[in-house]
């Protein structure tokens, strides 16, 4: 009796788009490349204005579902994704991001031999590109080599795009609309306090386009993040976080 199994999971990679006509035909091809077959594309358009839908048709035998309609934005598409997601494990590629290499998932994949059943999250390393797709930099959190649900008291360790849950936590944790622009912070929290077994690949899987967010954006962000970790990790020791963050970046100046 051998006692690893040979795992081939099937990954459902999701690709929300609003009007993503100028970068989704990179996102596209970085999937429908991968040397990895077990995997389904879905693509959730909330009704988008330009070419996005005529990009994606143009590779439609690579993509299994694309719906187009008016939504109640990025995270109630992502809730729909999820719904329509088949595979054991669920990713959400933004448009103009793109899976690292040709080989990402088969890799991924080849960093499981050994264990004896799937995890409940596969995660690895982000590496930040241009539009052109140059690399510019690793992201600046680095990822924990073990990750639990605590570890996002310093922050999101972890991309949301380099972080593969199980679909059935998934399902049982959708994105929460409450939250504007951090719902997928509070998401991986909550799929990791779920979770028993937490995979690191150790390897990059994600190029990530260096889209700044809005500075008003941002702020609110920030502030929504805040909420979350007061909401998981306790308002005392969030605090007293945060004053750590603000003497660090002062340190640093």
């Amino acid at each position: 009796m051998h006692n690893s199994v040979h795992l081939s999971p099937k990954f459902s990679i999701i690709t929300v788009t609003y009007n993503a006509g100028k970068v989704l035909e990179d996102t596209i091809r970085s999937v429908a490349s991968q040397t990895y077959q077990n995997v389904e594309y879905l693509i959730v358009d909330g009704a988008s204005k330009d070419n996005t839908l005529q990009i994606a048709e143009k590779y439609k035998e690579h993509i299994h579902q694309i719906v187009s309609e008016s939504d109640k934005g990025l995270y109630d598409a992502m809730n729909k994704g999820i719904r329509m997601a088949t595979g054991d494990y669920v990713c959400f590629l933004n448009a103009g991001d793109k899976l690292h290499e040709e080989s990402t998932l088969q890799q991924m994949v080849h960093s499981l031999k050994g264990q004896k059943e799937l995890p409940d999250v596969i995660y690895g390393e982000t590496a930040i590109v241009d539009e052109k797709g140059n690399f510019l930099r690793m992201r600046r959190l680095a990822t924990p080599e073990k990750l639990n649900w605590k570890s996002f008291k310093k922050g999101m360790l972890v991309c949301h795009q380099a972080f593969f849950a199980k679909r059935k936590l998934a399902i049982k944790e959708s994105y929460d609309l409450s939250y504007r622009f951090s719902a997928d912070f509070d998401w991986c929290i909550r799929i990791m306090k779920q979770s028993t077994l937490l995979h690191n690949t150790h390897q990059t899987l994600i190029d990530y386009l260096n889209e700044g967010m809005t500075t008003q954006n941002h702020k609110a962000s920030l502030k929504e993040r805040f909420r979350i970790m007061c909401k998981h990790y306790g308002w005392v020791s969030t605090t007293l976080y945060h004053l750590w963050f603000v003497l660090r970046l002062i340190c640093k100046k």
